[in-house]
């Protein structure tokens, strides 16, 4: 984090795991749903959460670029959706888009064009870009920065008094 100002929001495992049940939770009302589509990297583990609560088989992913390591730029489609998923939705099938997080939006914006009439579903959604889903679980500020379990490895860390034992 390279500015002072702001926040941290490490999230743990089974945190996440929680957060992601919870989604599935409040989309059942939603669904059925044909197929999820994953915003890789950060949506596989939610999706993969997601398809199993609610019996979704068909998986298919999106692998967009916007951040290089904690600075955003702008959108690079790595991998892109397959053509039966996108039939899919052509031919009315209801398909399900998650990702961990909406941001500023951007990312959301361009697989929403991709998936038009699509349910766009994270975890977690920052107030820019939390009109582009549909759904989400937790809202936190602009200028926090959500340290996934994937991000984290666990480290000593020294009493708040400085004492050592």
């Amino acid at each position: 984090m390279s500015n002072p100002n702001q926040k941290s929001f490490p999230v743990t495992w089974d945190q996440f795991h929680r957060d992601s049940r919870a989604l599935a939770w409040r989309l059942a009302g939603i669904g059925p749903f044909d197929a999820v589509v994953a915003i890789a990297r950060g949506g596989l583990v939610p999706a993969a959460i997601v398809a199993r609560e609610l019996n979704i088989r068909t998986v298919e992913t999106v692998a967009a670029k916007s951040y290089d390591h904690q600075n955003q730029s702008g959108i690079k489609i790595l991998k892109e959706i397959s053509q039966p998923v996108l039939d899919l939705v052509k031919t009315g099938g209801k398909v399900l888009i998650v990702d961990d997080l909406v941001d500023t939006g951007n990312t959301a914006r361009v697989v929403r064009e991709m998936l038009p009439g699509a349910h766009f579903a994270t975890v977690y959604a920052k107030p820019k870009g939390r009109d582009m889903v549909d759904t989400f679980i937790t809202e936190v500020s602009q200028d926090t920065w959500i340290f996934f379990p994937w991000d984290l490895d666990v480290a000593y860390v020294a009493p708040i008094s400085g004492g050592t034992d």
